[in-house]
């Protein structure tokens, strides 16, 4: 089945109608990290199984879990014989923060066209997604009466904080969601105007450091050089994972990491994006060096290399100080891992070099924070061809297949779930779009060729001889 030129033509015709949709999703405040926001949560569940129905999908419900945030979920099954596409997303979002000299120039809760770019909170991450997916399958509900293929769509209200529900949610619904191929746009393109098809992640182990030497703190002119200090104590202790330009010291750390292939480190070095681009888009300061390996591309660090990063200490408020010799420090040590690394390993090796012979003999513990396994599929056969000439036709030219730094915990779990099924990450935001921090943003031009990648996809799935996708 070739794409119906009048489901391209509906995108082209109604791009302001859908900006509306974005728009109106954006504006819900729907902030799911701090607890505050549960009426906004359900707000934007309600928004978008209104905005599933106008699409044409149908069993559209408000679905949950045990105690879980509201879940969006809608289908079409009109399309016997054919695969059936599972699309997920989520319209949770992180908070509004203005961190340094990065601010707001715009209401983030406010969608806003800037310089061929659109501005708000949850824009790329991932509100977009949401109705990029619904534009897809309106293009074709509203102009044929039918879809291609069967379409099942799952909107999440809590992937900020950790989907910690997801996985039960999918083993109670197996067979209400039981689909042939999944399909996600939560992750990014290399740059803008280059589609890419992500085909690896990298997972997370977390622990929490706590370091104590007394049971109160002393005024320090009274035990100043006396009492061991607990701050000092830790960050003597975090300086154990300063790897300079090489390796993260921790022994053992990688001896299970997956090589890149020669074709692999070939292809990744072909790739755009050099050490001043990173530079720039990450905002380094003049003189700062980036921190990985020597003689290794930024991508293959980011993508199939593991990494350490403190993403939270604390001692005492500098708002507060007194002068005090603290007693208790803590920090959260991230490590982002790879194939074919173990998390329990990770953790057992992370926690024996942060509590090996700790300074002044203080007590130092080492509590498991969480984990979350790395992915990675091989981005070839019938469903991802199919993905790959959708791309070609909707920007032009063929994607990039590239990995990804960050962490989708759900996507091997149900692929499995699904009997193998081929998983499809789309890219939605770009090096410019700041998902997490000021100014978030999708880059207009690429959304819409997402929207076009997706119904183009959805022509070609069908095309697929037997149905068969892998």
């Amino acid at each position: 089945m070739t794409t119906d030129p009048a489901a391209l033509a509906w995108l082209k015709d109604n791009h302001d109608r859908l900006v509306g949709d974005l728009g109106a999703l954006v504006q819900v405040p729907s902030i799911s990290t701090d607890g505050d926001h549960q009426p906004q949560i359900e707000q934007t569940a309600a928004l978008t199984c209104e905005q599933m129905r106008r699409a044409g999908l149908q069993n559209v419900a408000v679905l949950r879990t045990g105690d879980s945030n509201p879940y969006a979920y809608g289908e079409w099954l009109g399309a016997p014989g054919k695969p059936t596409v599972f699309l997920y997303a989520h319209h949770d979002v992180q908070p509004v923060n203005d961190v340094g000299e990065a601010k707001w120039q715009s209401d983030p809760w406010t969608l806003t066209r800037r310089d061929g770019r659109l501005y708000g909170r949850g824009a790329a991450d991932d509100k977009g997604a949401i109705t990029a997916q619904l534009g897809a399958v309106s293009a074709y509900l509203q102009t044929k009466g039918t879809l291609p293929v069967n379409v099942k769509m799952l909107v999440e209200g809590e992937e900020e904080v950790g989907s910690s529900n997801l996985l039960g949610f999918f083993n109670e619904h197996k067979e209400r969601i039981q689909s042939d191929a999944i399909v996600v746009c939560d992750t990014g393109n290399l740059e803008t105007g280059l589609p890419s098809i992500t085909y690896s992640l990298r997972g997370i182990v977390a622990a929490v450091v706590e370091v104590q030497s007394a049971r109160t703190p002393v005024h320090s002119g009274v035990a100043g050089g006396v009492l061991a200090d607990a701050a000092l104590a830790l960050d003597v202790i975090l300086s154990r994972l300063y790897w300079k330009n090489g390796r993260v010291p921790i022994p053992h750390f990688y001896d299970k990491v997956r090589p890149l292939t020669d074709a692999e480190r070939k292809a990744v070095r072909a790739l755009p994006g050099g050490e001043e681009t990173w530079r720039s888009d990450c905002g380094v300061l003049p003189g700062v060096r980036l921190a990985l390996q020597e003689g290794v591309d930024p991508n293959e660090q980011t993508w199939r290399l593991p990494a350490v990063t403190i993403i939270a200490q604390e001692a005492s408020s500098i708002k507060n100080a007194s002068n005090q010799v603290l007693p208790k420090a803590s920090a959260i040590v991230s490590c982002r891992i790879v194939p074919d690394q173990d998390p329990a390993e990770v953790f057992a090796q992370l926690q024996k070099v942060l509590t090996d012979d700790p300074p002044w003999g203080v007590r130092v513990t080492v509590k498991d924070g969480g984990a979350v396994k790395w992915w990675m599929t091989d981005p070839t056969g019938p469903a991802f061809e199919a993905a790959t000439t959708a791309m070609r036709d909707a920007y032009g030219k063929g994607p990039a297949s590239i990995g990804c730094g960050g962490s989708i915990g759900f996507v091997g779990p149900l692929a499995e779930l699904f009997g193998g099924a081929p998983a499809l990450l789309f890219g939605i935001d770009d090096p410019r779009s700041n998902p997490h921090a000021p100014n978030e943003s999708l880059d207009e031009a690429d959304w819409r060729n997402l929207m076009r990648s997706l119904a183009h996809l959805f022509a070609n799935l069908a095309e697929l001889p037997g149905g068969r996708v892998k």
